[in-house]
């Protein structure tokens, strides 16, 4: 059914966004585009960059990546550097294959915010996928990475009425990182529960998985970045261990477990002498420090046995 000829841009997008929310992709893109036509071409630039980048986000659960991408990028042209939109454009040009394209997106976004999970994740699985497919020079073949103006930092553009606040979510239906509240906040300690049965199962990859999960509802506590961090050590993942364990750092300086999970990732990646600097030689740390000092002398055998002791979770 067409949308009703008396509603105006407003109601219009309301109604998408419930349709949205229901799973109608199709009628929600329908009155996001209905939308358009009226605010189109002397509307305000924030009203439709936003309907632009709703109507992206159901072009892309639709599966039609190329009205995503196109959708997308007429959103950023209205509002350059909208987090959202690069988002979506990013995941579309991915689910094509096209990884460079999809690598310097996420990359801008993380300029943008670098707290952002989705984007580290995906920044990580991309570098593996180019690494692969393009050798070490991979870096050659990616198009600039544009350059972020300060204005966009201290924005941080996030279209709230993309999705009621009371979602906690944006249009495409995942938590907004960072804000618990509600059911999620239980979700989030019963995902957490479920990670560390996990590890102590020794089911680092499903442990691995429930981690990240928490971090999509919460990307604030320490706790889950140095659980994940001794998940892709055991997994031989050392650059995705050294990445959790800084921002875990950042959080908490004098995290123990950070520290010490970062000394063997960069053992791990043979980065010896960096490790001791991470380790303060206060004589609080002083028994850890020791313990740093003997995984560069032991067997591998020893250094399994040793890690042992720091399996524990929070």
């Amino acid at each position: 059914p067409r949308p009703p000829a008396t509603l105006g841009p407003a109601g219009l997008k309301s109604q998408g966004n419930e349709l949205f929310k229901s799973g109608q992709f199709a009628e929600a893109a329908l009155r996001y585009s209905a939308a358009i036509a009226q605010l189109e071409p002397a509307g305000s630039a924030d009203d439709l960059s936003i309907l632009y980048s709703n109507r992206a986000a159901c072009y892309l659960k639709e599966g039609n990546c190329s009205g995503c991408i196109q959708d997308c990028n007429r959103a950023l042209e209205l509002h350059p550097f909208s987090v959202k939109p690069l988002l979506r454009r990013a995941m579309a040009h991915e689910t094509l294959e096209q990884y460079g394209k999809a690598y310097v997106d996420y990359k801008t976004v993380l300029q943008i915010d670098c707290r952002i999970q989705l984007a580290n994740d995906s920044i990580n699985r991309i570098t593996r996928i180019l690494m692969t497919l393009d050798g070490p020079r991979w870096r050659e073949k990616l198009s600039p990475i544009p350059a972020v103006p300060t204005s966009a930092h201290l924005r941080a553009w996030q279209p709230v009425a993309e999705t009621p606040p009371s979602q906690g979510g944006d249009a495409c239906g995942r938590p907004q990182p960072g804000v618990p509240g509600g059911g999620n906040e239980k979700m989030f300690k019963t995902l957490k529960e479920e990670g560390n049965q996990c590890v102590k199962d020794k089911n680092y990859k499903d442990a691995l998985s429930k981690y990240s999960e928490c971090l999509k509802i919460n990307n604030k506590e320490c706790a889950i970045y140095t659980n994940r961090a001794l998940c892709y050590l055991k997994l031989g993942q050392f650059e995705e261990a050294k990445q959790d364990c800084d921002r875990a750092l950042q959080m908490d300086s004098g995290n123990v477990k950070a520290h010490y999970r970062r000394a063997l990732a960069h053992k791990g990646l043979k980065v010896r002498r960096s490790s001791f600097s991470y380790v303060n030689c206060s004589s609080e740390n002083g028994a850890l420090r020791m313990e740093i000092q003997c995984l560069f002398f032991c067997s591998r055998f020893q250094l399994h046995c040793v890690t042992q002791w720091y399996v524990i979770c929070y």
